[in-house]
Order: C-alpha cells, then structure tokens, then sequence
C-alpha cells in the first residue's frame, strides 16, 4: 500500500502513511478545512436565516439570557 500523502510504501506503525510527518500534514488538512466531506444536501440560505432568525427569537422570549435547553 502506498502513503496517500508522498506515494512511498506505508509503514505498519503509521499505516497507511510512510512516516509521522505524513501522518501529520493529513492531519493538517483535515483540521485547516482542506478535506471535507460532501453533502448531498444544498444549504437553502433562506432556510438557514429563517432558522437563524427562529433560535433568535426563542432566546428573546426566555427573557435574553441566554438560556437554552443546551449543556454548557
């Protein structure tokens, strides 16, 4: 199998990279955003800001606090 980063063969302790450095510029990838997975849903702006707008004003009506039924 060969390291999907540089094409060397893959090494066991780091599979299915060649080395830690490789291992580590995926990691790099994923978290700067450079990997994402697809959605094969479309995001309907209108539906987001609706949404947005909904989660807005439950807030103001518990008072503006802040509250939600959400762990903090």
């Amino acid at each position: 199998m060969s390291c999907p980063i540089c094409g060397e063969e893959s090494v066991k302790a780091y599979r299915p990279f060649c080395s830690k450095r490789c291992a580590d510029i995926d990691l790099a990838r994923w978290l700067n955003g450079s990997y994402a997975v697809p959605s094969a849903r479309e995001h309907d702006p209108e539906e987001v800001a609706r949404a947005l707008d909904e989660e807005l004003n439950k807030d103001t009506e518990n008072g503006g606090n802040g509250s939600s039924n959400a762990p903090h």
